[in-house]
């Protein structure tokens, strides 16, 4: 037997559709909310090179990629990234083009780009087997006999500081140069002149350390790297440079949030470095692995 009388269940058959209708009502509305904050969330858009190991690849895993999603998320914002091959005239055709407002791992003194404070200091240093003798300076006259890789910069291969610091003390008989561009077409292409050190195709590299420290530590032959010396070779040949992020000239609101996320997960930050292998110098010069 029912125990309500058809007016009622009639009445209740409305109540159904008017519940209904209002959480048809709510469910579109909230979708909307969500389309709307999605469509209105804050993007980090960042230019970086997508076969550059140990700083930056398409997957993600170089350090700078690890630093940018620290910096994206203290700032709210969605990674995003304009991957462009790292050769000469990369901040123009990027950045200075409105491709992307950030890129890691800029020297500090870049007039192109407003630079952040720096977030950590590497020098070049020496690559050497471990069952060789140890090379700490570019006086050391075991290098008149050695075979001696250095990297070649830019297009045109343009020599590096090593090798112009190598150049004014008349060591060019043994010279052997790597692009640090390299072959494009095969992964992680700068890793090739501290391979050349493992295999024993030449005796000792002066290898910018990030690079170094991280390729050395995947050979298996044992390497070790050794800080240059002298740091700054003549008045204006620098070893060591304070690497920073670039923002556009101008761009003061962005630059300083990404500095006070730096300052703010420093320690993150130098645990990732150190991850990586990435040889650093603290303000005082001396060495912080």
């Amino acid at each position: 037997m029912c125990s309500g009388s058809p007016d009622a269940f009639e009445l209740k058959a409305v109540r159904r559709r008017e519940a209904n209708g209002r959480l048809v009502v709510a469910v579109v509305a909230f979708a909307s909310l969500l389309f709307a904050v999605a469509a209105d969330a804050r993007e980090l858009k960042v230019c970086a090179d997508p076969n550059n190991m140990p700083f930056s690849n398409a997957a993600g895993q170089g350090f700078e990629n690890k630093i940018a999603q620290i910096i994206a998320k203290e700032l709210d914002a969605r990674l995003s990234y304009t991957w462009w091959a790292q050769r000469r005239g990369f901040v123009r055709n990027t950045l200075k083009a409105g491709l992307c407002d950030l890129i890691p791992g800029t020297p500090a003194n870049l007039e192109i780009l407003r630079a952040t404070a720096p977030y950590y200091r590497s020098t070049y240093v020496f690559v050497t087997r471990r069952d060789s003798p140890e090379i700490t300076s570019f006086n050391d006259p075991r290098l008149r006999t050695l075979r001696i890789g250095v990297q070649l910069i830019g297009d045109d291969g343009a020599n590096s500081p090593p090798a112009q610091a190598l150049g004014r003390r008349g060591i060019v008989g043994h010279l052997v140069g790597y692009p640090v561009y390299g072959d494009y077409s095969a992964p992680n292409p700068p890793a090739r002149i501290v391979e050349a050190v493992a295999s024993g195709e030449i005796d000792v590299a002066v290898v910018w350390g990030p690079l170094a420290g991280y390729f050395a530590a995947k050979q298996k032959t044992p390497l070790r790297i050794t800080p240059v010396t002298p740091r700054i070779d003549g008045p204006q040949l620098p070893m060591v440079y304070d690497i920073s992020m670039g923002v556009r000239r101008g761009d003061d609101a962005l630059r300083g949030e990404v500095d006070a996320a730096l300052a703010k997960h420093k320690a993150e930050i130098d645990a990732t470095l150190a991850r990586y292998g990435v040889p650093r110098l603290d303000i005082g010069g001396s060495a912080d692995r």
